[in-house]
């Protein structure tokens, strides 16, 4: 066996350095030049947004460049990259950001958010846990969000991509803390006896989620709701009944702390108690309305999710962060990792070194590999502060119940749904009375109008057959003028097309 001598060694480790890449910038100057016009051209386009049309849709030349383009075998340079992005991508976004956007419950994120997610991007940390900032940035941030949501102290979370995640996660807690099996030995069979029940305008989650955890989405049992759109108390105790003597095995009920059609909040401790009575999980579903503990004023409208066995809501909707970020809080924090903890060997934790402290968030859900989200929540509740988040979130009540009474002063428009929240779902009737189907035909068209119009960014959807304008309010860019005009602009439009379809 032939071993090279010292001087063919120092020969060959010389040629393979010449040899070697990487990707950082081969002029950091020139890279900081051009990253420092990125974040200016950011900071314009935001300040500038009321400006800009409020959705365009992109035009085929567009589409065209981005579908068609080839795959790059050889790179193109930053700074052409960069220009691609100014021309094809960021003038032709969904709108959200935009002061007169309403449509779905989006948020709009906040410049300073946005730099965190730099900055979260240029750390790159493996968040699943570990000894590092980033897991106790985290930690720190869930204990202050169990506190204003009026959980206990030994309340665990984890930070998600939002609100489904979020929602999925706590009902597979639900089901191995309540099955009375062990669901992964007994498989599709346990599954299969086990029921789950919610209101009929419980959002798509939870019929999602009823498959993805082998349960199946016909085990879901959906309750008819009262006058308010909030879940019959009494018929799910009916339902209740009936299944336990089919043999089934109900294991949880979804309370909705803000429906996402009307905003509607169910009877949370009413819930809370037939739980209790019942030996279920309480799970609620707080999107955005579970938000409203931030505020002094309103938080009494979401009075029992603090009840709540495990409680998801988004931060990307009424906190004004940038997508994406969800929470899941399990107020029972054994049952939350007995749900989702694993070992493996190439994972083994120790009492020193970088996994001291675990991978607590890899054991709180089903992704090991997690980003830094925490970071845009730490820096805002540090900049902003609650009271001020609070502050907002009661503006935009007020904005919806100030566009609810330009509603009712309107005789050409009519209010389908009693305001609970920030939202307001709403038609255009004229002044002749018209069928069902002449109403939803016109207000679906009156809808794709005001989109097409580049004004504002709105939505619909159906309440007992009748289609409305849903006008969902998270929107911390927004002005009592904005609503006026889309009051204006709605009966302009209405009138138009009334005229023609009449």
């Amino acid at each position: 066996m032939k071993i090279a001598s010292e001087g063919a060694v120092g020969s060959a480790v010389d040629e393979g350095r010449a040899a070697e890449q990487t990707l950082d910038p081969e002029d950091w100057e020139a890279f900081r030049a051009l990253a420092h016009r990125m974040v200016d051209d950011m900071v314009d386009q935001t300040r500038g947004l009321r400006e800009q049309p409020a959705w365009q849709q992109p035009p085929t030349d567009v589409k065209r460049a981005i579908q068609n383009e080839p795959l790059p075998l050889d790179g193109q340079g930053a700074e052409q990259v960069y220009a691609d992005f100014l021309k094809l991508v960021q003038p032709y976004t969904s709108g959200n950001r935009h002061p007169r956007a309403w449509g779905w419950v989006r948020g709009n994120g906040t410049p300073l958010a946005a730099m965190a997610e730099m900055l979260s991007a240029s750390m790159n940390s493996h968040a699943g846990g570990g000894e590092q900032s980033s897991t106790f940035v985290e930690e720190r941030c869930l204990q202050w969000l169990a506190g204003v949501m009026g959980m206990s102290a030994a309340t665990t979370g984890i930070l998600t991509s939002g609100g489904t995640m979020a929602n999925l996660l706590g009902l597979a807690v639900a089901r191995d803390a309540r099955a009375g099996f062990d669901v992964r030995e007994e498989g599709l069979a346990g599954n299969a006896r086990l029921t789950v029940y919610a209101s009929s305008e419980t959002h798509m989650w939870a019929r999602k989620s009823m498959d993805v955890l082998g349960m199946g989405a016909q085990q879901l049992r959906l309750i008819r709701v009262d006058e308010g759109f909030r879940i019959d108390i009494g018929a799910l105790r009916e339902r209740l009944r009936e299944d336990r003597a089919a043999g089934l095995r109900p294991i949880a009920v979804i309370g909705n702390a803000g429906t996402v059609n009307s905003g509607a909040v169910d009877d949370l401790p009413a819930l809370a108690a037939l739980c209790r009575e019942e030996n279920l999980w309480f799970h609620v579903d707080g999107a955005f309305g579970a938000l409203l503990k931030l505020s002094d004023r309103y938080a009494s409208l979401v009075r029992g999710v603090e009840l709540a066995d495990s409680l998801a809501f988004d931060m990307h909707k009424w906190m004004y962060l940038p997508f994406e970020i969800g929470c899941l809080l399990v107020a029972e924090g054994s049952a939350h990792r007995a749900a989702f903890a694993s070992t493996a060997s190439y994972l083994e934790g120790n009492t020193r070194g970088m996994l001291a402290t675990g991978l607590i968030f890899s054991d709180r859900g089903i992704e090991l590999t997690r980003g830094f989200k925490a970071l845009k929540l730490w820096m805002s509740l540090k900049a902003y502060g609650l009271r001020t988040l609070g502050t907002q979130i009661e503006q935009n009540m007020e904005q919806s119940q100030f566009l609810e009474q330009r509603v009712k002063e309107e005789p050409e428009l009519e209010l389908l749904a009693a305001r609970k929240l920030n939202i307001v779902c709403f038609r255009y009737r004229g002044k002749i009375f018209r069928d069902e189907d002449f109403y939803n035909a016109l207000n679906r068209e009156l809808v794709i109008r005001l989109q097409e119009s580049g004004e504002f960014v709105v939505s619909g959807t159906e309440l007992r057959g009748r289609y409305a304008l849903r006008i969902a309010n998270t929107n911390h860019r927004s002005r009592l003028q904005d609503f006026e005009d889309l009051v204006q602009a709605m009966l302009r439009i209405g009138r138009e097309l009334d005229a023609v379809r009449g």
